[in-house]
């Protein structure tokens, strides 16, 4: 029986599997530490397609496709479909996926939404709902930009608390069938603001979200930080790092020891000029993809908890002067023997 643990966590008594798992990035990504872990690397990062929007639309298309393929699956195995993107309703999802005609719960949690995706796909396959179901996500460097911030050909200056959106997308297939790496339980975030009006620093807008879950799902269940081999947030980056440390001191834990960024990995900031680091809701989905879940696949790890973060902020909110609230959610993922 699948039990509820504190205020906002699950623990799955038959817990779910990561059977599979794809990456494809862009060429940026590509130039980056983790390049050659990732699945498919673009050398052009429009893919083939007339616009940016269609572009990432595409890397949804295909990563879906190579996911169910690595998992020796059809497209009509699939029941059920978890996905959502950072354009305007969510359109690279729905372009990019309608083609497959799987039944698909559109998701927006910012560049959380891959937590989001496996939390409520894990949910699904848990409670019996499902065999299998594909949860993933997706962004684009050129059409975030586009939409948040100013068009490339306007080459603006970024601030040194900017991060560099990834173009990008991770598919995983979750199911009952055995794999080498499970997910035992989640904690559901909440939105969590700190009055951040910045859109160029999303790490200082949601350091505040992920220290708030992390430090729930470490009551909820009762554990420690030393328990988990790495702590893995989604895109916070050096700043937002810092944040985060002095965050979850204040609440009781010293995460500092086993915390790791993806946006931190995922690009060289220096060689690469990428400010803060990388984000985006492909930041977080293609890094655990090719390079964490690798290491509790083999073994190696044992333990992680997985924590996208995402910046709950729309064009008409920012230009309204609102303030950026952020979200986080975190997953529980184990070594399967």
């Amino acid at each position: 029986m699948n039990v509820q643990i504190g205020k906002q966590s699950l623990r799955f008594a038959e817990a779910p599997y990561i059977i599979s798992s794809a990456s494809i990035v862009g060429k940026k990504e590509g130039e980056g530490p983790l390049g050659s872990c990732f699945d498919v690397v673009g050398e052009d990062d429009k893919f083939g397609q007339n616009t940016w929007e269609e572009a990432e639309s595409t890397l949804q298309k295909e990563a879906f496709l190579m996911a169910v393929g690595k998992a020796g699956l059809k497209t009509e195995d699939i029941r059920y479909l978890f996905s959502g993107d950072l354009l305007g309703q969510n359109i690279a999802t729905s372009f990019g996926l309608m083609d497959y005609q799987v039944p698909l719960f559109g998701l927006y949690g910012a560049c959380s939404t891959c937590g989001e995706a496996l939390s409520l796909g894990a949910m699904c396959v848990a409670a019996g709902y499902a065999d299998y179901v594909v949860s993933m996500t997706s962004s684009h460097f050129a059409s975030a930009e586009k939409q948040f911030r100013f068009p490339l050909e306007y080459a603006n200056q970024r601030p040194a608390s900017a991060t560099w959106t990834v173009t990008g997308s991770g598919a995983y297939v979750l199911g009952k069938a055995r794999s080498k790496a499970r997910i035992t339980g989640i904690t559901t975030g909440k939105i969590v603001d700190y009055g951040i009006k910045d859109s160029m620093n999303m790490g200082a807008a949601m350091a505040p979200a992920a220290a708030d879950v992390i430090c729930r799902h470490l009551s909820d269940f009762g554990t420690s930080p030393k328990e988990y081999d790495q702590i893995i947030t989604g895109d916070l980056g050096t700043v937002g790092q810092e944040i985060l440390w002095d965050l979850a001191r204040q609440g009781g834990y010293d995460i500092s020891g086993v915390h790791a960024d993806c946006g931190i990995e995922i690009y060289d900031a220096k060689k690469q000029n990428t400010g803060a680091g990388g984000s985006g809701c492909g930041c977080s989905a293609v890094t655990l993809s090719a390079h964490f879940l690798k290491k509790v696949e083999s073994g190696r790890w044992k333990k992680i908890l997985f924590v996208p973060t995402g910046a709950l902020l729309s064009t008409v909110s920012f230009n309204e002067g609102m303030t950026v609230p952020g979200i986080a959610h975190a997953v529980v993922i184990e070594h399967a023997a």
